[in-house]
């Protein structure tokens, strides 16, 4: 089936082949399901456990976020590119702008009401400030330790069960200008951790270098997207009633998140107090994953069925989109909040945090320099992800957080070596990464180039 005003090449039946229609309608309406425990929590206004209302806004969350992720997949059936990259964007980070939002929103409330120290004198707890860079410094580490590794980890697996083994994933030459728009996000995000607050000027970095990053894709020709599982099956129908059906499920999603997003943060916080488990944990990984599982799914499914291109590019897009959008955004919302033009209050825990986040996502970089990614090198991602939790057990809290920044500089020095090592394919990265136009990137890099 084509796009916009496209002809139909293909039978419904040939469409239908292979796809199991009541599986994928089966799908719908557990994501659906999900959501209806916490939107009668919130609308009755009932009191119960804040452990359970914690688990229910969080399934709320996550299967909208499901419904939101299979809409804006099947959207690219009938959006122009420009258009499309722009609000696809923003919609691959609603869930985890929406619990940003909130935290930075009362943040900005706090620090008019207390000062810059985001909280009443003596009051137990996290301020919303290092709440709200919770949130984002752990979706962007699990994007990176769990997504990327995970892609080239479940390709490995399938290509050996298949007798094909594999040693590492590739992009497509036209994935080199995420990767360079990713890097300039990058190197100015690793100044962060050196500033006393993520300021609007900060903001206005992010947000044009994501502006640009818009531009730049939308020049880039129409292509079928691959749909898998339920959007798949929703791309399936007549246009009029797909149409129907994302523009529905867009609206329904975005109010579903809208409407639990602060309950759902709220009772994480609380849930926190009352079990005595570290709000600052619960906050930046549980809340991450919920918002965070559709797009691994869907790029687990990818993996597992070898479209490795589309696994990792998806993963590397949504990064690119959180490093600049989703970063850039906090300090406008916290400044809507205080009423004022302050940024958003960095303290030495959060510094540690970002500092981390940004390391993470050099190495990374350097990793994809190649456009490739080894398993040797996904293990290592994916066991320095969990070396955090482990060293942090380990380690007594007296440390202050240093276990932090040794393994940040770890990354560093690990991504220092990288570049040195693949050095010649930066050049030739950036040049297709900014300026090679689209349609010459469809070729094979020529001989001698990156080498």
């Amino acid at each position: 089936m084509s796009g916009w005003g496209g002809s139909v090449t293909t039978t419904r039946k040939e469409e239908l082949e292979g796809l199991h229609p009541v599986r994928q309608s089966f799908s719908f309406g557990l994501a659906f399901a999900a959501t209806v425990p916490g939107l009668v929590l919130r609308a009755s206004g009932a009191h119960v456990p804040e452990a359970l209302a914690a688990l229910l806004f969080g399934l709320a969350i996550v299967g909208a976020a499901f419904l939101l992720s299979w809409a804006a997949e099947v959207a690219q059936l009938d959006v122009s590119a420009g258009l499309a990259i722009a609000v696809l964007a923003f919609i691959a980070v609603l869930p985890e702008y929406a619990v940003d939002m909130v935290f930075a929103l009362k943040g900005g409330n706090a620090v008019q009401a207390f000062g810059p120290a985001c909280h009443p004198p003596g009051a137990p707890g996290e301020t919303a400030c290092s709440l709200a860079l919770a949130n984002m410094t752990g979706a962007n580490r699990l994007l990176i330790g769990i997504g990327w590794s995970m892609v080239v980890l479940i390709a490995w697996y399938r290509a050996r069960v298949g007798r094909r083994p594999i040693r590492e994933i590739r992009l497509e030459r036209s994935h080199s200008v995420e990767v360079a728009f990713l890097g300039l996000a990058t190197v100015y995000c690793l100044s962060l951790p050196l500033k006393h607050s993520i300021t609007l000027v900060d903001a206005a970095v992010l947000v044009a270098i994501f502006a640009a990053y818009t531009v730049r894709v939308s020049r880039a020709p129409a292509e079928e997207p691959h749909l898998v599982g339920p959007a798949r099956y929703l791309g399936t129908f007549s246009p009029s009633a797909r149409r129907t059906w994302v523009v529905g499920l867009f609206l329904f999603s975005a109010g579903v998140i809208l409407l639990c997003a602060e309950r759902f943060a709220d009772s994480l916080v609380s849930t926190g107090q009352e079990l005595g488990i570290s709000e600052f944990l619960l906050v930046q990984w549980v809340a991450p994953l919920a918002s965070e599982a559709p797009e691994l799914l869907v790029a687990g499914l990818y993996a597992w069925r070898l479209n490795t291109n589309a696994a990792l590019g998806t993963l590397v897009s949504s990064k690119v989109n959180q490093w600049t959008l989703l970063v850039g955004t906090l300090p406008i919302v916290f400044a809507l909040g205080l009423g004022g033009l302050h940024g958003l209050p960095i303290d030495p825990h959060q510094r540690e945090e970002l500092f981390l986040t940004a390391a993470q996502s050099f190495f990374a970089l350097s990793l994809l320099v190649t456009l490739s990614i080894s398993t040797t090198e996904a293990l290592v991602l994916f066991a320095l992800f969990w070396a955090q939790f482990v060293i942090g057990a380990l380690v007594p809290e007296s440390f202050g957080g240093l276990e932090l920044v040794g393994l940040g500089f770890a990354y560093l020095v690990l991504g220092a070596l990288v570049f040195v090592r693949d050095r010649g394919h930066i050049a030739p990265l950036a040049r297709d990464g900014f300026r090679t136009p689209y349609h010459d990137l469809a070729e094979p890099v020529r001989a001698g180039e990156g080498s």
